[in-house]
């Protein structure tokens, strides 16, 4: 009850008339307001209207001077509660608005899954500084540009190796993925199929709306236990879409420096693998023989591959005419008192 009665006098709250209050109003109709600095015009009107036809009495008076006295201003008193009455209905007229409106945003989230190769053939320096470097560095900034998806990191050679699960702890994942480097597994070779299985367990119970895999692989499958066209097909039962990306260019490629003289190596991407892999599971095979191709086929998948975001706009609108409609009687009422009372003729003398 206490609670109640002190909303119901809510607006006897000085708050009301700050100048910070007007400011943060919104104004259905605000052409009004330009209406208030016309009400002083409008009595000085009246004010020479009145002078001019009234009736006049010649007197005369003694000589001398008549001294001000500061209760001559009182007889203003009524002609200020009527000013302030108008200024108060142009002001409920403008109709005064407080809007509070809360966007939620709500995103289902895509489970991405990057499966790296850390094989011997990463270190050939076609890219800057190497394969794996320059891949590391892709990824990075594919990570993000990623706000809403959980993402999960494989890294594989000889052998296939979980390095991170499913997550949103970014910083995290940016972590593990700078500590990846070649060597770090010890069977070496390229257990492209192993590597796919690790990421499709990470991946089988994912309820996500869409689960994709990323393979990053410079060769053809020479290692593990599982064929990769066979994992493809696995993926693909699990809803899980994924892109392989065939990095490294063709021919003589320098693999190590030693007294200021490279070693080359010939080489060629064998892209039939990658592509069958991609195909079977409803994905996209891409060729990168550059940096700003692997930056470039990164963007197209971050493109493809984005979470859907809702949102739900909430508006609450609160009309506060009513305030300054009471506060408008109230001075009326004063007015209607000290005009048609003896007050009025104690004031005027």
């Amino acid at each position: 009850m206490l609670q109640a009665l002190k909303t119901s006098l809510n607006w006897f709250n000085p708050e009301w008339f700050r100048f910070s209050t007007f400011q943060s109003f919104e104004w259905v109709d605000p052409v009004f307001l330009y209406f208030i600095p016309v009400i002083p015009f409008l009595f000085l009107l009246r004010w020479l209207v009145h002078f001019r036809i009234r009736s006049k009495l010649e007197i005369a008076f003694f000589k001398g001077s008549i001294n001000w006295h500061w209760s001559s201003l009182l007889r203003y008193i009524p002609d200020l509660y009527f000013f302030l009455f108008l200024a108060f209905i142009l002001i409920a007229l403008a109709r005064p608005q407080r809007i509070q409106e809360r966007v939620d945003q709500y995103s289902e989230g895509i489970d991405i899954m990057l499966v790296l190769d850390t094989s011997g053939s990463m270190e050939l320096k076609d890219f800057a500084p190497n394969r794996l470097e320059a891949a590391k560095e892709v990824a990075l900034n594919f990570i993000k540009g990623r706000t809403h998806d959980r993402i999960g990191l494989v890294v594989f050679a000889g052998d296939a190796y979980s390095l991170a699960p499913l997550t949103t702890d970014y910083n995290l994942l940016r972590e593990n993925l700078k500590q990846v480097h070649l060597g770090m597994i010890n069977n070496d070779g390229t257990a492209i199929g192993n590597a796919l299985a690790v990421a499709i367990n990470r991946m089988r119970e994912s309820t996500a709306k869409s689960k994709v895999c990323i393979l990053i692989s410079d060769g053809e499958n020479t290692g593990g236990n599982l064929d990769p066209e066979i994992a493809a097909k696995l993926a693909y039962g699990f809803n899980i879409k994924i892109y392989t990306i065939g990095i490294g260019r063709d021919g003589r490629i320098p693999y190590e420096t030693t007294n200021k003289n490279e070693n080359y190596i010939q080489t060629r991407l064998d892209e039939s693998n990658l592509r069958d892999i991609a195909k079977a599971a409803s994905g996209t095979f891409y060729r990168a023989e550059n940096k700003n191709t692997l930056n470039r086929i990164f963007s197209r998948i971050n493109r493809l591959e984005k979470a859907e975001i809702k949102e739900s706009h909430y508006r609450d609108t609160k009309d506060l005419y009513q305030i300054y409609l009471k506060w408008a009687l109230v001075f009326f009422l004063v007015w209607l008192f000290l005009k048609n009372t003896f007050l009025a003729n104690a004031l005027e003398d």
